[in-house]
């Protein structure tokens, strides 16, 4: 593993090398300028807008974008091959990241981009935020259990009461009397009406 290690950093040191005497310059990569010929520099161009970021992965922090047409000088590729590293001024070390599968690779010259193991993605920036709700439910400051809630006995409940059936009768005229009276008058009404038509 060690020696796996040691040889790629004598290739990336040894591609980096020939990079800056490719384009003229005894620079380390982070400075490199564009002053040699326009076949001999790698480039990427970009088909349509991409994130030009701080490191090679996606949550990483966004430094800025190409847009469609634009071209970049490319150092090197990741290992599997998924992030380039261009020249992009303006940032720290002069260097930033582009998702190779997002753009084409143009004026290879002599081969295939170095590739390197990437830096160390930096941890996100992210504010923890704590919800007070959940945060009470958890609070084991005070030590003290919390106190059971409290039974209170609703008021007792109030039944009405209704006057017996037996009272109503006595005292008022049934109802079966007015029905029989109605069904009288009615059956002699009829009888006087077939009497009459016969």
């Amino acid at each position: 593993m060690l020696l796996r290690r040691a040889l790629i950093a004598i290739g990336v040191i040894v591609a980096l090398a020939g990079l800056s005497v490719q384009a003229g310059l005894a620079a380390p990569p982070s400075v490199l300028q564009t002053t040699a010929t326009a076949s001999s520099v790698p480039k990427i161009l970009v088909p349509d807008q991409v994130n030009v970021r701080l490191a090679p992965c996606v949550e990483c922090e966004l430094v800025g974008v190409l847009i469609a047409g634009q071209q970049a000088q490319a150092l090197v590729r990741t290992p599997g091959g998924d992030w380039i590293q261009i020249v992009y001024p303006g940032v720290p070390g002069n260097v930033a990241w582009v998702y190779a599968p997002l753009v084409q690779i143009i004026d290879l010259g002599a081969g295939a981009l170095p590739i390197v193991e990437p830096p160390a993605t930096p941890t996100p920036r992210v504010t923890a935020t704590i919800d007070p709700t959940l945060a009470a439910q958890f609070n084991l400051s005070e030590g003290l259990p919390t106190r059971l809630p409290t039974f209170t006995p609703s008021d007792p409940i109030a039944l009405p009461t209704f006057a017996n059936a037996a009272d109503t009768q006595a005292s008022g005229f049934p109802p079966i009397l007015a029905i029989a009276g109605l069904l009288v008058i009615g059956g002699a009404g009829m009888v006087v009406s077939l009497l009459r038509g016969g």
